[in-house]
């Protein structure tokens, strides 16, 4: 299994997952920094002109970055493309990310020919997110570079396959950069997914109970009060399944244990849409390893000091 250069330069091997509404360019920044790949929805950059504001920062400050510390350059960044029809930014933030290099693309809800060859045009990778072997199969026939194998307890949405499953149907044809997504939130579990057969791991949840995450103190909070048993999968919010905090749900005034299923049309991109379920919290099954709110930095170190003890204990005992 081959890694792209620029995927082989991290502290450790994670790739923190694009969080709507939450990522932003402090925690990007903060992420690749420490050492792991940061990475945005383009969406998340609103109104349209912010995007290219936040490419702009989040480029010179990382080359700033580098410079200052050449011992120590900074992972890559990866921004989030949704290339679903009901995206009506799709090109205007594609342009974007060819004017300013974006080193990695992560593609979203459906898988296309034309935007990957974009990506292509400048050097770019792109890595498409798919919740089985069928779907990846298609993304890379389309000409994905690498596949997120999004299993179950992911945050947000998410499919319900065992990561012990997925990761090897995928692998039994695949030899291409995988990265796994699926209640990862130790470094314990970042070396589980390699020697499962994925090559990094994709974190999102616990980046939620940063300092420099977007997201409202009551909502970090949650993330650190709550267990895999507080994770509610369901399709009402988008329309898509997806896993969300429980708290959330009941303080909208649902039965998180009677929910209906949702509409794919309630899942608008464009401009000023309507956020009905603006307050129900995405999340996945891992965050009871979370434990208080720290800075991006803090989480990064944690992980990574978990992971080479997990990594010192193993060959221990093998040998």
């Amino acid at each position: 299994m081959s890694l792209p250069e620029i995927l082989t330069r991290l502290s450790i091997p994670v790739i923190g997952s694009p969080l709507f509404i939450i990522s932003n360019p402090e925690l990007v920044i903060a992420q690749c920094t420490s050492g792991v790949v940061g990475s945005f929805p383009s969406l998340n950059a609103r109104p349209a002109a912010n995007f290219e504001v936040w490419l702009q920062r989040i480029t010179e400050t990382l080359a700033a970055w580098d410079a200052e510390h050449p011992e120590q350059p900074a992972a890559p960044y990866a921004v989030n493309l949704i290339v679903h029809r009901s995206n009506e930014r799709l090109a205007h933030d594609l342009e974007l990310c060819i004017k300013y290099r974006v080193p990695l693309v992560i593609t979203s809800l459906g898988a296309r020919t034309d935007v990957n060859d974009a990506i292509h045009s400048y050097g770019g990778i792109v890595l498409h997110d798919v919740i089985t072997n069928a779907f990846a199969r298609k993304a890379i026939e389309k000409g994905a570079d690498g596949l997120i194998a999004v299993a179950a307890g992911a945050g947000g949405h998410a499919g319900t396959i065992s990561p012990f499953a997925l990761i090897e149907e995928i692998r039994e044809w695949f030899a291409g950069p995988l990265v796994l997504s699926g209640a990862i939130a130790t470094g314990r579990a970042v070396l589980a997914a390699q020697a499962c057969g994925a090559d990094l791991a994709y974190i999102g949840s616990a980046f939620i109970a940063t300092e420099e995450a977007n997201a409202a103190a009551a909502y970090k909070q949650a993330v650190v009060d709550s267990a895999s048993t507080d994770i509610v999968y369901s399709s009402l919010f988008t329309g898509v399944h997806g896993n969300y905090l429980r708290p959330s749900v009941v303080a909208a005034g649902l039965d998180p244990d009677n929910l209906p299923d949702g509409n794919v049309a309630n899942m608008n991109f464009h401009e000023g849409a309507t956020k009905a379920w603006k307050d129900i919290w995405g999340s996945g099954q891992g965050i009871g390893a979370v434990k208080a709110v720290v800075p991006a930095a803090g989480l990064v170190s944690r992980l990574t000091n978990e992971y080479r003890r997990a990594k010192e204990l193993f060959f221990v005992n093998k040998n």
